[in-house]
């Protein structure tokens, strides 16, 4: 008897059921603590109410944040330094974001840069690849007392997401 191939089954749409959550990279209050918050919307610009999003720095820390409520996020992280690239130079300070959601087979991932770091954006090997009309997805912009990071899945707008 042989047994067939087990089908693919897209994330979701219960991930925040008893999923431990990490929201902070570091603890609210911390020395260099700032909130990023933000939306998951989906190719027609719609909330996605149970993504899921984990943001990584280059040091293995990580947060995890659900989307609720019409499809926010929000995540305590600490901006990381930059980071020597293979070939030579340094990489801008970023953090890799994951999402997983209903409809994908995979995690899609990202990163969000910083927007004090101009100049350090401009010189980075991964977003100066990047078309320039859609390297403003990959750069959170400041908002009162954090800095707003939206993630489109599809469409007009679509963040640029890297193939690993």
């Amino acid at each position: 008897m042989s047994l067939g191939i087990t089908p693919s089954q897209t994330v979701g749409p219960y991930l925040h059921i008893g999923l431990p959550e990490s929201r902070e990279l570091v603890p609210a209050g911390s020395p260099g603590a700032l909130s990023v918050r933000g939306l998951v919307l989906d190719g027609a610009g719609e909330p996605v109410p149970d993504a899921l999003l984990e943001a990584w720095d280059a040091t293995g820390r990580f947060a995890r944040s659900d989307t609720r409520d019409g499809g926010r996020f929000e995540l305590v992280v600490v901006k990381p330094a930059a980071v020597p690239w293979p070939e030579g130079g340094l990489q801008a300070p970023h953090l890799e974001v994951g999402v997983f959601a209903r409809g994908l087979l995979k995690r899609a991932v990202t990163r969000l840069y910083f927007p004090d770091e101009r100049d350090a954006n401009e010189a980075d090997p991964v977003l100066s690849g990047v078309d320039p009309s859609r390297r403003a997805t990959l750069v959170a912009v400041p908002d009162g007392d954090a800095l707003r990071f939206d993630i489109r899945l599809q469409g007009d707008g679509e963040t640029v997401f890297f193939a690993l």
